[in-house]
């Protein structure tokens, strides 16, 4: 494969990663539009999964902006964005219940996250100047090539935290779904649209990994061909 090759890849990849935004936008969309049948809020249905796994030292907060829902292991925080942590539907409740879904990774020390975590101070130096090392490795090749050489060790670092990421998403949907199931919050038809809406926001953290390794393939590319 070359650096041509590995272009049309990314656009193939880009193209896709178009079409899964489109209708994660569009399934969120739908399911937001449907009252839950338990009227829940996001804020409640993460309460309520949260005690119902025993932990009881992570808040639920508001954050404003829309998809910038996340959990954070630092502050122990569930983060739900201002339309799902007061919305009652589908949607506000898979999201919810995602992220407390990586609040249950954290209390019991869920491997993969535990991997992640500790690739996040590497992710953060390298993510911070690896563009600009990759610039100076393509401009400089024939005179210092080994500076290329850097730049694609540290975008490889974010390409391993994308792909590790993978399994802690799918885990977390796992569980919540499992839980949403088993508490009764949702009915048959909501679980089944909580499920269709988690596996698209999944897919878009694929579609990130299968981009970032095509990038790497770039570089490498025109690493081995330059040299």
């Amino acid at each position: 494969m070359g650096p041509y090759a590995a272009i049309i890849l990314g656009v193939i990849i880009m193209i896709v990663g178009g079409i899964v935004q489109g209708r994660l936008k569009s399934r969120f969309k739908k399911y937001s539009r449907t009252p839950l049948s338990s009227n829940l809020s996001g804020r409640e249905v993460a309460e309520k999964m949260l005690r119902e796994n025993g932990i009881y030292d992570v808040e639920v907060i508001s954050v404003r902006g829309q998809l910038t829902d996340h959990y954070n292991p630092t502050n122990k925080t569930v983060n739900l964005s201002e339309s799902v942590y007061n919305e009652r539907n589908a949607a506000a409740a898979a999201v919810a219940a995602h992220e407390c879904g990586h609040a249950v990774q954290h209390a019991y020390a869920y491997p993969w996250l535990t991997m992640r975590s500790k690739l996040v101070p590497a992710v953060q130096i390298s993510s911070r100047f690896v563009q600009i090392v990759l610039i100076a490795g393509i401009v400089l090749i024939q005179v210092f090539p080994n500076l290329l050489l850097v730049g694609i060790a540290m975008f490889a670092i974010t390409t391993l935290f994308s792909f590790i990421t993978l399994p802690v998403e799918f885990d977390a949907s796992k569980r919540a779904l499992v839980w949403m199931k088993s508490s009764n919050v949702v009915t048959e038809q909501e679980l089944d649209n909580s499920k269709d809406a988690l596996k698209w926001a999944a897919m878009t953290y694929v579609v990130a990994a299968l981009s970032s390794l095509s990038t790497l393939l770039y570089y490498i590319m025109i690493y081995m061909n330059r040299r």
